[in-house]
Parts: structure tokens; sequence; C-alpha cells
């Protein structure tokens, strides 16, 4: 009663200043007790209904179930409580060690002991390709699901590379191009995302010294058939960076019938230069950029194709003598860009459909700071690739679990094709929600949950809970 008098006194009234600060100088006397009833994760219970709906701990078994038992453990067990390691802000396998006690994380994970972190790399180290193969499937039946529900009459796939380096010699690592890590293995998957959804829908795993483009024209032409079977009558559109820019991949795409737009590299036609550099007028698309589209055919084309070009203003200081490049026009104060496409619609709605790429590498940094997806815990190729997929499985349940059963609260036809949702991080959403404190007890033999009376944790567990939690 106390408290909330006090509360309601400050909600109305100005604080006086000598109310703001206290007199705290003594050390605390520190005790310590068994954590029997103590859980530092109270918010891991918003993604138990989740889990539930989808059948996690069943698809993780199926995924295991060709593997023979190499401890007490099931290998798809493991491979849960990887999931919720993730989930937990955990990447580095001993700190298991971290949560081992937390009697929540327990009956969320269905264990009464939670295995030690030898024994989770041991099982992570006997999974093979078939394991991870299944697992791919796992992952693209979320993204998927969510557009046969969503029905939208256009859909976006960005693709792109990601580098993972190591300083040892794990198997199927190779020393490629690394300007940032020169010289260090690495793994170098190429993933297919949904902007729309702010999901992964689809990932090739590749080892370190491979072309961006290795193995894209048939990757590319796998996920938009899944797109395909799931919405047989959308409007598929693909959008990639210069890397990607190959006479096989454009005629790849020009076959399966797709909108696509791909920046083209200035060195692969040594005559575009001439055609930026000798034109004179430039229609504006907004105030930072300007462009004109031609209509233009290489010498080994059968065909002319579309071509945007576009420059951009730029307030980058030169200093020093000018080094002109052979191939990249230059001009004073503006950046240059071309990009082929087979999208009909004005110059200004193509190019800012194209710039929309940027929400992929937004992507690629929740990926890397929110689920570490850069982190190799193990020397076996199978067993990393696992480990990326669970990653990539906590991102994707992570952004399900705030999207699900609500409306999407961006347009469709937004040109950019952001997220049709606004979203939390799941750093965001671990700080927020899941790393806080809880106490368990059973009092009249009613398992109960006591939380912090935060606003923010509250709400998502009504939002997520079942009905009959709060009676």
């Amino acid at each position: 009663m106390l408290v909330a008098v006090l509360q309601l006194k400050h909600a109305t009234m100005k604080i006086p200043k000598r109310d703001i600060c206290s007199n705290a100088s003594a050390f605390p006397k520190i005790q310590t007790e068994e954590q029997s009833q103590l859980t530092s994760f109270a918010g891991i219970q918003i993604y138990s209904q989740l889990f539930a709906s989808f059948g996690l701990k069943d698809r993780m078994r199926r995924c295991t179930c060709h593997l023979s038992a190499t401890s007490q453990y099931a290998p798809g067990s493991i491979l849960f409580l990887l999931i919720t390691h993730i989930i937990l802000g955990f990447s580095r396998l001993r700190d298991v060690n971290c949560y081992k006690k937390d009697p929540l994380v327990k009956r969320f994970l269905g264990m009464n002991f939670i295995p030690s972190a030898s024994t989770v790399s041991r099982v992570l180290a006997s999974v093979d390709s078939n394991t991870a193969d299944m697992m791919v499937k796992v992952v693209e039946s979320i993204p998927l699901q969510r557009l046969r529900d969503l029905k939208i009459k256009r859909v976006t796939i960005d693709f792109d590379g990601s580098i993972t380096t190591t300083n040892g010699h794990l198997e199927g690592t190779a020393v490629g191009f690394n300007p940032k890590k020169k010289g260090q293995r690495s793994y170098y998957p190429l993933f297919a995302t949904i902007p729309q959804l702010g999901q992964v829908l689809s990932v090739l795993h590749r080892s370190g010294n491979v072309h961006d483009s290795n193995k894209a024209a048939e990757f590319m032409a796998y996920v938009v058939k899944l797109v395909r079977a799931a919405l047989p009558d959308a409007i598929i559109e693909v959008r990639a960076d210069s890397a990607f820019y190959s006479d096989k991949i454009i005629e790849t795409l020009e076959k399966l019938e797709v909108e696509f737009t791909i920046s083209v590299p200035f060195e692969r036609y040594t005559n575009l230069k001439a055609v930026i550099e000798s034109r004179k007028r430039w229609r504006r698309i907004n105030a930072d950029f300007s462009g004109f589209d031609l209509r233009w055919k290489a010498d080994s084309w059968k065909q002319k194709r579309r071509f945007l070009f576009v420059k951009k203003k730029t307030k980058k200081q030169r200093k020093g003598p000018i080094q002109l490049d052979l191939f990249i026009p230059h001009e004073e104060g503006y950046e240059f860009t071309a990009i082929v496409t087979n999208k009909k619609e004005q110059i200004s709605s193509a190019v800012i459909f194209h710039h929309g790429r940027g929400g992929q590498e937004k992507m690629f940094a929740e990926l890397k700071n929110g689920t570490r997806i850069d982190y190799l815990p193990c020397r076996k190729e199978a067993g990393n690739r696992v480990f990326m997929l669970c990653n990539i499985l906590a991102h994707n349940l992570s952004r399900e679990l705030q999207i699900q059963n609500e409306k999407p609260q961006r347009k469709a036809d937004d040109a950019k094709r952001p997220c049709l949702w606004i979203v939390e991080s799941l750093s965001t959403l671990r700080k927020n929600v899941i790393a806080k404190a809880g106490r368990i007890t059973r009092p009249a033999g009613i398992l109960t949950l006591t939380i912090p009376k935060d606003g923010v944790i509250e709400k998502m567990l009504r939002k997520f809970a079942p009905k009959r939690a709060f009676s």
C-alpha cells in the first residue's frame, strides 16, 4: 500500500531534490544459497507457446534420428538446447554453466539435468551433412508458412554472402578474398532473405575461397521455385549486388520470369564510362540521387537490356592528388553506379527498390551481433553448419514471435520493400524481456512464476502466454 501511495505521489508531484540521492557507503554482506526457485531468464517463457505450436523439439529430433547416440542425451535435445542457448544470449558452448541450475530454463528445455559443455561439443561434432540439410528445410519452413498466410502480391528475395572467419584450420575452411582479415581461413555462406519478413529463407554453405557468384545461379533458381510453390500467383523480385552480375545469373532469372535488379561492375564494360560522361541531362530521383535509363547491349548479348545509371551527391572530402580510375566515371562531388534490370516501372521507383538492399546488411548485423552467427564452435564442418542454422532459427523464431497474429504495420508496396512489421532485434528483446529475474513457487500446489512489476515483460507475457496463466 505504501509503495502504491509513493508511486502515485511521484507520478503527480515533482520529486524534491533532497529525495533524489541516497547515502549508500556500506558494502553488503554476501551469501550464497542453492538456486531452487530463482531464475535469471523469466522472459524465456514467451517462446514456449511458439515452440510448441511449431513442434520444434520434434523437428530437431527428426533431423537427428539417423544418428547413433553418443551420450545419454539425444542429439535432437542438444540442438533444441543450442537454439535456447543462443536466444538467452550465449555463444560459447562453455556458457551452458551460466544457466546449468536455472529452474525455469531446465523446465523450458524439458531436462532435469543440463548437459556439460563437453557433452554438447561431442554431440555437435557427431552430426553430419544430412542433419544440416534437414535443418535447412526447417529454416525454410518458417518464412514460407508466413508467406502463405500473408498472401502478398509481391515477394522480394535478397541474395548476398557473409564471411565467417577463423584463426584455426577448421574442416571446410579456405583462404579467400577477405579485405578486413587478409589471409585468414573462412566459410562464405550465401544467404537468401525475405526483406518483408526480416527473416532468412535459405542458406548455401560454401568454403571461403569461392567467388560470390559460385553456385549462385542454381541456388537462386532453387529459392525462386520454393517461393513460387508457396505463392503461385505472386510476383517474385530479386535484388543482388555487383558480385552476382554474370550472364548466367541474368539468363537464369529471365527464364524463371522474375523481376530483378543487379548492380553492374564498371570494369566489365569499359564503354559504360563513356556513356555516363557524355550524358548531359539527368532525371532527378530525390535530393541526393539522379539518373537516366538506357537500353544497351553488350557485344556478347543477343538482345538489349535496360540499364539504370545513377549518380549520388557525396560530401566526402578528397585529400591529396586525384587518382583516376580506368573504368569508373569521375566527377567531383558525385559517385556513380549502374544497375541492370528487367523492371518496367519508372527509374525513380526501380532505383529506390534496389537501394532497399541495405535492409539485408542490417539483418546481417543483427545475425552477427544478436546471435553470433560468425562463431564457430567445433572443428567439424557439419557441426559448424548446424550451429549456424541454430543461430538462423533463433533469429527467425524471434521475428516470428513478434509478427504472429499481428497485422502488418507497413504497406506491402513500399518502394524499398522494408519489413512489414516494426520489430525489435533479438538483442533488444533479450535485454528488455528475456533476461529478467523471477521466482518459481507452488502456492496451494499451483506452479507460479513471479516477475517484477515491469510493463514490458508483463505485456509480452500477457500477449503470448495462455489466458489462464493470468486468471
